[in-house]
């Protein structure tokens, strides 16, 4: 009999413990977060002194320059987008006068064309052609600056010669002169069209020797147990970090990348612990670049995930699933960040999504998995009932007043009815009763046309965007916790009284 009692007790016991635990997991919600963004991916126009110690720091990986040949006043240009010969005979610069660069070294790079190919050296009479597919010794070059004025250069070939606009048509290594005046056919003028500044391009730019330390120090500083605690106490209930796919290879990931992100990333979960909060890991960098922009990671600029990518990257999410799925601070892991389309299909899609969630469940069957939307021209319900076939999974979307014409002429007042009407509805459409819970995964109080706004604008703006965002059923997460620019960041926002939460 006291056999059967004790057992008694202890289903009791057990049983409560499961609804427990299930009332805090639901309890948690919606969450209040914010994204710790520039900390594991780094994003330079957060905090630009991050790239001021790299030589030559306006020539990055994937900077995009036109040259034009100062003697001819054309620009060179790889003829189709590339495929074929370098010429000199465009007046203006669009795409296919535009090179983005690749860099070997601080004055060293590869220039790759429009249609992907390389620039370099080939054997007929020294011609500079765009053809190949890789970059080799013939596709090296030294950029040399003139002291004194940097946009003026040579550039010098891997026959140790200089390149020379002979005619329209005819781009040649085989200048053996000297000399900075316009007549020379070996001076070019560079315009820099676009600067990235992401992961790629800071380990890069700083090589090995360098970025190892730069990067240790910022991942030490930038975020500390004192932000935690400053979250926690200010009604923050959950972050948002962003991490590169190389945290899966740590601590020796491929070069240029560096390890260390992942004892950070490790920190932060003893962290929230500590001050009882909850983590979203957002795997914001994949290989091949989802987006082209500088925080995915990318050395180019070129958008390249697709099918052949989806393996390696369902191998991150499996590695952070294994690693975490245990830890009490996990809430969710999202698959990937903004994918855009047309470049990344819904096919390719919803088949790593799929793999991307069975990885995540072969660890947990109670942490959330995040389905960000496709940015660009995409139907924001198009993955609504694919959701639905799986269990705790959430929608992301993210919401900028900025980025488009249409936001460019708003005041204040028409920014806060956009809020109200337009992202009220587009929040609505993809929060479902029985389906995934839909998360606003970033948004800022920064709109577009600020000039002579007030502290009671940018409260009245943040105010409506807590409001409606409030609604989503998985919670919002404020872009970002740090940021150079004030209205950015929700730390200085708090702290200043422009935002309550």
């Amino acid at each position: 009999m006291a056999h059967h009692f004790h057992l008694t007790i202890h289903l009791v016991l057990c049983l409560s413990c499961v609804v427990t635990l299930s009332l805090a997991q639901s309890s948690n919600l919606p969450f209040k977060a914010v994204n710790l963004g520039c900390w594991l991916v780094t994003e330079g126009w957060m905090k630009p002194s991050l790239f001021q110690g790299i030589p030559n720091k306006d020539l990055l990986d994937g900077t995009q320059v036109q040259l034009m040949s100062t003697k001819l006043q054309k620009y060179l240009s790889a003829e189709s987008g590339g495929g074929t010969i370098v010429v000199a005979n465009r007046t203006s610069a669009s795409d296919w006068e535009t090179f983005r660069l690749w860099r070997v070294d601080e004055t060293t790079f590869n220039f790759r064309v429009f249609n992907k190919q390389f620039a370099g050296l080939e054997g007929y009479q020294n011609r500079i052609a765009a053809a190949a597919t890789a970059p080799g010794n013939s596709e090296t070059f030294q950029i040399i600056r003139k002291e004194g004025d940097p946009n003026r250069l040579h550039i010098k070939a891997s026959n140790g010669k200089f390149l020379q606009a002979q005619s329209d048509t005819l781009i040649t290594a085989d200048y053996e002169g000297s000399g900075w005046e316009d007549s020379n056919p070996s001076v070019f003028k560079i315009n820099i069209v676009n600067t990235p500044q992401g992961e790629y391009q800071i380990t890069n730019g700083y090589g090995p020797d360098k970025a190892p330390q730069v990067m240790q120090d910022h991942w030490n500083t930038y975020i500390t147990d004192e932000d935690f605690r400053f979250m926690s106490s200010n009604g923050l209930t959950a972050v948002r970090i962003p991490v590169g796919w190389w945290i899966a290879l740590d601590p020796t990931p491929p070069k240029p990348f560096v390890g260390g992100s992942l004892k950070a990333l490790d920190n932060a979960f003893t962290w929230a612990r500590k001050y009882g909060m909850k983590v979203i890991v957002d795997l914001h960098a994949v290989q091949g670049s989802q987006n082209g922009n500088d925080h995915s990671g990318t050395r180019d600029g070129f958008q390249e995930w697709g099918d052949s990518n989806i393996k390696d990257t369902v191998a991150v999410i499996d590695f952070l699933a294994k690693r975490y799925a245990n830890n009490p601070s996990l809430a969710a892991i999202e698959l990937m960040n903004e994918p855009r389309a047309p470049g990344v299909t819904l096919d390719n899609l919803k088949n790593y999504y799929k793999s991307g969630y069975d990885a995540v469940r072969k660890y947990t069957p109670s942490a959330y998995v995040i389905l960000s939307n496709r940015l660009g021209n995409a139907d924001p319900t198009e993955l609504l009932s694919f959701a639905g076939n799986f269990n705790h999974v959430v929608i992301d979307v993210h919401f900028y007043n900025l980025y488009l014409d249409e936001f460019s002429n708003m005041n204040v007042q028409q920014n806060i009815d956009y809020i109200k009407n337009q992202r009220a509805s587009a929040l609505k459409t993809v929060t479902t009763s029985n389906g995934p819970l839909s998360f606003v995964g970033e948004w800022t109080a920064e709109f577009a046309r600020n000039n002579g706004a007030s502290m009671q604008d940018y409260q009245n703006f943040a105010k409506a965007q807590l409001d409606v965002y409030g609604l989503a059923t998985f919670g919002w997460a404020y872009w970002a916790y740090k940021c150079q620019y004030e209205h950015w960041s929700l730390k200085w926002m708090i702290e200043n009284n422009y935002i309550k939460l």
